[in-house]
């Protein structure tokens, strides 16, 4: 059964197209590209991405606008009717301000664009991005973000943690993330924002696989490939 998946694109996106190619590579078929203006998404979707880049130039807040635009009130139904939606980076920051997921992304603590591969840990081995990996797998993986320092009050951090909603968490110090949070899922799990880039992680001649896994688990939990 094809894997029918989508990538949204937002003026300011750049990481559209390597979401497209990683998502193609893995699941053998080719995700329908949506733009940001549209009001309606493709028939029967299995996945949503919701790429990186720089969305609207980070005018206001990182994803403050694109989290407004005509699309995202569609992929905001979608995932409240269980429709998986992965964002990353900017993605990640959209997602928060839409109130798909909760916190706020604020600019890195050490006010400096931060561009290399990281570790990350798995901290919740069985959810549907992550059921690939093993608790406690350290993964090495791109990141790419000025604003990806991740904020809640402690009492909704508390409340991730005791749901196992902290999906990924931080191996090392990268931009002062409260108790290094890399990566949250919402309290149904079928929406997973995160920092790190795991679709720059899918090929060896990238450097790495390691986010391979990620969309591997994603397809084989949603139509047993």
């Amino acid at each position: 059964m094809p894997f029918n998946s989508a990538v949204i694109t937002f003026p300011g996106s750049n990481c559209d197209r390597d979401m497209a190619v990683a998502l193609e590579k893995v699941a053998g078929t080719a995700p329908h590209r949506v733009w940001h203006g549209d009001s309606e998404l493709p028939a029967g979707l299995d996945f949503i991405a919701v790429p990186g880049g720089f969305s609207y130039g980070d005018y206001l807040r990182c994803g403050a606008i694109a989290s407004r635009s005509p699309i995202m009130q569609a992929v905001i139904a979608a995932a409240g009717k269980g429709v998986p939606v992965l964002g990353v980076c900017n993605g990640f920051q959209v997602l928060t301000e839409s109130g798909l997921l909760p916190g706020a992304l604020l600019r890195n603590a050490g006010l400096n664009f931060v561009c290399r591969e990281v570790g990350l840990e798995v901290v919740n081995a069985q959810s549907l991005f992550t059921s690939g990996y093993e608790a406690g797998q350290v993964l090495r993986i791109p990141v790419a973000h000025h604003d990806g320092n991740y904020f809640a009050d402690e009492e909704t951090l508390n409340r991730l943690e005791g749901e196992g909603r902290v999906a990924f968490r931080y191996a090392e110090e990268v931009n002062g993330s409260a108790r290094a949070i890399a990566g949250v899922l919402n309290d149904t799990g079928n929406v997973l924002g995160m920092m790190p880039h795991p679709e720059r992680a899918v090929e060896t001649t990238h450097g790495g696989t390691d986010g391979r896994g990620l969309f591997e688990s994603a397809i084989r939990g949603l139509v047993g490939a």
